[in-house]
C-alpha cells in the first residue's frame, strides 16, 4: 500500500458550491453504482463556503450512509482549492473527482476503476461533447481552452475535471507548493501512465449552472497565468513588433524630411502616441498581474480553511 492509501478503496471527491438540492440524490447515485459494481468506496463532498443548505444536507447524508464524509470551508475559496481539499482528505487507494451536480456520469466509475486496476495511474474522463449550453458560454468555452492548450503546451479542447488518480499521483499533486493551482493541468504536467475515457455531459438534474460566462473568463485568466507565462512572452513579441514598425517609420521619416516632402500635421502621430500608449498600459498590466501572483504566494497563506468535517474520520481533519 503506498503512502496515505487503503487498499482497493475509491476515495470519490466531490466539491460543492451552493448545491443544496442534490447532495443526496449525487451521494445515493454514486453510492448505488458503486455498490452494484463492488468497489470499496467513500464520498467525499467539500462545502465551498455554500450559501445554500448544502452543509446542512452534508451532514444528513454523513449520518445516513456511514461512508460519507464533509469538509466545510470558512468562505468560498473556489472550485481548485475543493478538490485539493477533497484529495487530502481522502484515505483510498485511488481517488476521483467529479462535479456534484451528476454532469460527469457515475455511471463511467466503474470502468476507469477497472482500468486503474489494470495499471493505469491516471483516467481522464474526456468530453464526447460539451452537452448544452448557450452560445456565448460555447464559445468562450472554447476561446479558453484553445488559448490554454497554446499557452501550456497541453490539449486541453476536450479535458474535465473529472478523473480518476492513484494514490502517488495524489500524493505528487499535493506535495505541490503554489497556491494557485490549475487541477487538469496540473494532472497532465505530473505526467504518469494515463488514459482517456469519453463520456456524454448529462442535463443538470437540480438548477442552473454555477459558472457562468464571466466567472469561465476570471477562470480563465486566473489559470493562465498559473500555469503559463505566454502573456508574458506575447507581450515581448508586440514590443518587438512595434520596435521594428517604428525602425521602418522612423527611415521614412528621415528619407522624407532629406527630401524635403516631410508630411505637415499631427494626425499621424497623434494616431500612433495613442496606439503605442494603449499597448504600453496593457503590457504593464499583464504585468502587474503577475507580480500581484507573486505577491500573493509570497505570502504563504493557505489554499483553503476548513471551518467543519463531518463523518467518521472527523479527527483526522481537525
Amino acid at each position: 500500500m503506498r503512502k496515505g492509501g487503503t487498499d482497493g478503496m475509491l476515495s470519490v471527491v466531490v466539491p460543492a458550491y451552493n448545491e443544496g438540492k442534490m447532495i443526496a440524490k449525487t451521494a445515493r447515485v454514486i453510492a448505488s453504482v458503486l455498490d452494484e459494481a463492488e468497489i470499496v468506496h467513500e464520498i467525499i463532498f467539500v462545502d465551498d463556503g455554500s450559501r445554500d443548505e448544502t452543509w446542512s444536507e452534508i451532514e444528513r447524508a454523513s449520518h445516513e450512509i456511514a461512508f460519507v464524509r464533509g469538509v466545510h470551508f470558512s468562505r468560498n475559496f473556489g472550485k481548485e482549492a475543493a478538490m485539493f481539499a477533497g484529495l487530502e482528505a481522502a484515505r483510498g487507494e485511488c481517488c476521483a473527482v467529479m462535479d456534484c451536480d451528476l454532469q460527469h456520469p457515475p455511471q463511467k466509475l466503474p470502468e476507469m476503476f477497472a482500468l486503474w486496476q489494470e495499471g493505469y495511474q491516471v483516467v481522464n474522463g474526456v468530453k464526447a461533447d460539451r452537452g448544452k449550453e448557450s452560445a456565448a458560454h460555447g464559445f468562450a468555452a472554447r476561446t479558453f481552452y484553445k488559448l490554454m492548450s497554446r499557452a501550456a503546451k497541453i490539449d486541453m479542447s476536450r479535458s474535465s475535471d473529472f478523473k480518476l488518480m492513484d494514490r502517488q499521483v495524489v500524493d505528487t499533486l499535493l506535495s505541490l507548493k503554489e497556491r494557485k493551482t490549475f487541477f487538469r493541468a496540473l494532472v497532465d504536467w505530473v505526467g504518469y501512465r494515463s488514459v482517456d475515457v469519453p463520456f456524454y455531459v448529462e442535463e443538470r438534474c437540480e438548477g442552473a449552472s454555477h459558472f457562468s460566462t464571466s466567472a469561465l473568463v476570471r477562470y480563465a485568466v486566473s489559470n493562465i497565468s498559473s500555469f503559463s507565462v505566454a502573456p508574458m512572452q506575447i507581450v515581448t513579441v508586440i514590443g518587438c513588433v512595434f520596435l521594428l514598425g517604428a525602425a521602418v517609420l522612423g527611415v521614412q521619416t528621415l528619407y522624407n524630411w532629406f527630401n524635403g516632402s516631410a508630411a505637415d500635421g499631427f494626425t499621424t502621430v497623434i494616431m500612433l502616441i495613442l496606439l503605442v500608449g494603449s499597448i504600453q498600459m496593457i503590457s504593464l498590466g499583464i504585468i502587474g498581474y503577475y507580480i500581484a501572483q507573486i505577491y500573493m504566494e509570497g505570502k504563504g497563506r493557505p489554499r483553503y480553511l476548513v471551518d467543519d468535517v463531518c463523518g467518521d474520520e472527523k479527527a483526522q481533519l481537525k
